[in-house]
């Protein structure tokens, strides 16, 4: 599992959404979009309902952003 993909997941629900994100990470949208399609495919779960330009965290983003968050400020406190 990579960190990085973990941290641009928990960026776009920090930002309401992958444009905001995105602009956040330095990223293109696209670049970002693949991101978050290859942990889904990691995980086999959806992590997002999209919503035409909006997204919503399905039952499984809930319990991952739980997770991840834990992680990130675990991993950040080796640092």
């Amino acid at each position: 599992m990579d960190l990085h993909h973990l941290r641009a997941f928990a960026t776009v629900v920090e930002a309401g959404g992958f444009a905001r994100a995105a602009a956040r990470l330095n990223l293109s949208q696209p670049g970002l979009s693949r991101q978050i399609r290859a942990l889904e495919t990691r995980l086999d779960v959806a992590l997002f309902d999209r919503l035409g330009r909006r997204v919503q965290l399905t039952a499984e983003g809930e319990d991952l952003l739980q997770r991840v968050r834990r992680l990130l400020t675990d991993a950040e406190s080796l640092g």
